[in-house]
């Protein structure tokens, strides 16, 4: 089960960069009130400790105000240890009992959006503003909330899942890789076994240390083991990466015993391989002992290091700084600022450069979810990166969300988050971004009795050179799916199709998987394919002419486009056109008049440059009337009589050979 005591890795001392460590130095009995025991272990960031003094302070001040503040404190304390499900219930109770600060709604509202349950956040957060509140900061907050509603029903393509394997009820969090092969995985944990035995007041739990696990022969996980005593100490250890050859570890070190911030160091693998003494990595001025270096990562070419630090000269809170690797002194030179396109007034952290150069961090700073998101910045220079694009749901929650790394090349990796639905506080998820796939299926049928048309062939050329072709079945269907290890259809192809039969007309379309390469498409068509029977005129869109005249009115030019089609489809056949009247005026003038009109479409297709040889023009005049004198004369109205007159004149086609040779 999850527990309700739920404290992000960002709030942990190595992993968030605290300022200061010593409350391992202090005792309970240091001759404070429960008040002032209170708020020197808040101070110290020691919540777990501070959340029992603000309670047992409840009890001993006096003043309606003052009991209120205390409620409000321990709701600061649970915030401020992520646990969102009591932080609400105490800010809850200290605005019943009149605590005057408009921030307590505020934090209600984070709490809620945190929770997932938005539409309340938004009450909240208007309830903040009417209460006084600032309103900029209420604005702010319902904007990430609405951020948070739209990324959730506009999902990404990515499939995240717990590591079951790599998670206990404990904090696990920020994996690393120790090579290029996705074999080896390191990562960090406050579960049983670790080396520093005190308890760490910030969370009530055992000192963190590294652990390491490797893929069985079915590429299963074991169960981590704890790594030896050159990494792992009674000091914090954790957010480590490693060298493109897995030979030299970089991490973070943050101190039991020193009021220091925290540190990078490195570790080499021998021979045997085995960790050697860690050393210290100088990347700190003399004044800055206090300030917090962490979260280093490497380049894929092991000359760049990126890493979070609080050091002056940022944008505000934690910053991502670059460093770069000195071969000859074997050293790394001073850090520099990535700037206001990465860094905000809030926190970036927990950096990874994929071997495509993007940058990918977390943060509270950019618009995200409502804490802290997984980000991607675009590499737009040596060592700079903008154009940064917040990974969206599910790789983001309302939760943390942090910490991510990829399997080499492929689109998929781990990350960790204190999202709901998990074993532990922080736990370590997996990602992949599914293989997207395409297939072409569809079923060929006989235009005039719609049935299936069995061993119809299909035939498919590629844009990338590529063709294949198979012939329907039993049922008139066919499909393009897998092709051994490979696929039919790939992606930015365009594909032309070819559907036939014997005694059929040809029939032509196209597919194309350009610009789909991020959505796996199933393209599903239906053939309906013309027979062909002698003696049988084929109807085609209607061609029309003013009374009495021969010329193509310009719709008409339109519908013979169709024929035309047809015939380029087609180049053996042979065609006759074959024009008709209704029975109005003489039979001589009908048959000219229906003669000259089959002509024109003749000469049209011609001008078209379908040769003549392959169209024979012959007008049937009155002689083939569809509807017959007697129905037009029972017809009711005017305009019904003059319909089914149209439906007489009429201009067709049959087919006279399939076996034209190009001169």
């Amino acid at each position: 089960m999850r527990t309700a005591h739920k404290l992000t890795t960002l709030l942990l001392i190595f992993c968030a960069l605290a300022a200061n460590t010593a409350l391992a130095q202090d005792d309970d009995s240091m001759g404070y009130s429960d008040r002032e025991a209170a708020e020197h272990y808040f101070a110290k960031e020691g919540y777990a400790t501070a959340v029992d003094f603000f309670k047992k302070a409840y009890g001993s001040v006096k003043t309606a105000d003052e009991k209120a503040e205390m409620i409000y404190w321990v709701g600061q304390s649970y915030r401020s240890m992520d646990d969102q499900v009591q932080a609400e219930v105490w800010y809850k109770r200290a605005i019943k009992a009149q605590y005057a600060d408009p921030m307590a709604h505020y934090y209600v509202a984070k709490s809620q959006q945190k929770q997932g349950r938005f539409e309340e956040a938004l009450e909240t957060f208007d309830n903040y503003k009417e209460k006084g509140g600032d309103v900029a900061k209420a604005e702010a907050g319902i904007a990430s909330v609405k951020y948070a509603m739209e990324q959730t029903d506009k999902p990404s393509k990515y499939v995240t899942d717990p590591a079951l394997m790599l998670n206990t009820e404990f904090y696990d969090f920020a994996p690393a890789f120790t090579g290029g092969e996705g074999s080896e995985l390191v990562l960090c944990s406050s579960r049983l076994g670790s080396t520093g035995i005190e308890e760490f007041k910030k969370t009530g739990e055992s000192y963190e240390d590294f652990f390491v696990t490797k893929k069985d022969e079915k590429g299963k996980w074991a169960e981590p083991g704890r790594m030896g005593s050159n990494l792992n100490t009674i000091d914090h250890e954790g957010a480590a990466c490693f060298t493109s050859d897995g030979m030299r570890m970089y991490f973070t070190k943050c101190y039991q015993k020193k009021n220091e911030g925290c540190d990078i160091w490195m570790s080499t693998k021998d021979a045997e391989g085995k960790w050697g003494e860690s050393k210290l990595v100088s990347l700190k001025g003399a004044e800055e002992k206090e300030n917090t270096f962490g979260h280093p990562a490497l380049s894929s070419d092991d000359q760049v290091m990126v890493f979070a630090s609080d050091r002056p000269g940022g944008q505000g809170g934690k910053d991502l700084w670059m460093s770069k690797y000195n071969g000859g002194s074997n050293s790394w030179g001073a850090p520099v600022n990535l700037g206001p396109k990465v860094n905000t007034s809030g926190d970036e952290m927990f950096p990874y450069i994929r071997n495509n150069g993007s940058l990918y961090f977390s943060s509270n700073g950019h618009t995200g979810m409502g804490a802290l998101d997984l980000f991607i910045a675009d590499k737009t220079g040596d060592n700079e990166w903008s154009n940064v694009k917040n990974m969206g749901y599910p790789m983001n929650s309302n939760s943390n969300d942090f910490g991510i790394i990829f399997d080499g090349d492929f689109e998929r990796g781990y990350f960790t988050s204190d999202r709901a639905g998990g074993k532990g506080k922080d736990d370590i998820y997996e990602f992949s971004l599914p293989e997207v796939l395409f297939a072409f299926e569809g079923i060929v049928y006989d235009k005039d009795n719609q049935q299936p048309l069995v061993n119809s062939y299909v035939r498919v050329v590629g844009s990338d050179g590529s063709s294949f072709e198979a012939n329907t079945d039993g049922n008139g269907s066919f499909i393009f799916g897998a092709n051994g290890d490979e696929r039919y259809i790939n992606p930015d192809v365009n594909y032309s199709i070819e559907v036939g039969k014997e005694k059929y007309l040809v029939a032509k379309d196209n597919i194309s998987t350009v610009n789909l390469s991020g959505e796996s498409t199933n393209f599903v068509k239906e053939f309906f394919l013309q027979p062909v029977i002698e003696g049988k005129g084929i109807s085609m869109p209607e061609v029309q002419y003013e009374l009495a005249k021969w010329q193509l009115l310009p719709q008409s030019r339109d519908s013979l486009d169709y024929l035309y089609n047809i015939m380029s489809d087609n180049p053996t056949i042979v065609v006759q056109l074959e024009a008709h009247t209704d029975s109005r005026g003489s039979d001589a003038n009908n048959q000219n008049l229906s003669q000259k009109r089959a002509q024109s479409c003749v000469d049209y297709l011609i001008s078209k440059g379908i040769p003549g040889a392959r169209m024979k023009a012959r007008g049937f005049g009155e002689s083939r009337l569809r509807i017959s004198d007697a129905q037009i004369a029972a017809a009711g109205s005017k305009e019904e009589k003059e319909r089914l007159h149209q439906l007489n004149r009429r201009t067709e086609f049959s087919i006279l050979s399939w076996d034209y040779s190009p001169k």
